[in-house]
């Protein structure tokens, strides 16, 4: 895990934590039409907020594996109230990780450019 920029240990256990029971919360609640994958979490200083950054599997499936992360977000909060033992639960907002869009993108035209130009 990269260490996160100006962020305490103990956001950084918290988001690690985070990660790991949004992602156990998605596994057990999705329909399974699409995969969605927990690829990172913030939080602010005071722990009020959070932001779970997803992808989804198939692409075309991300509107509505967004709305459904969105419908459960309160379900989500009351997990993490279950099995994180902090004193302030953070409100949770599920995005799309744009970034690790972009990062797949990136590797595939880089694996598309080698094959391209590899000797026969």
């Amino acid at each position: 895990m990269a260490v996160e920029l100006g962020k305490t240990e103990r956001q950084r256990k918290i988001m690690e934590e985070l990660k790991k029971i949004a992602q156990d919360f998605f596994q057990r609640n999705s329909s399974g039409v699409s995969l969605i994958t927990v690829t990172a979490t913030d939080v602010t200083r005071d722990l009020r907020h959070a932001n779970i950054f997803i992808t989804v599997l198939p692409e075309n499936k991300e509107k509505a594996a967004l709305d459904f992360a969105y419908r459960m977000r309160s379900d989500l909060r009351t997990d993490i109230k279950k099995r994180l033992p902090i004193r302030t639960i953070p409100f949770v907002e599920v995005k799309i990780d744009e970034g690790e869009k972009v990062r797949q993108n990136i590797e595939l035209i880089l694996v598309k450019d080698k094959l391209r130009t590899k000797p026969e």
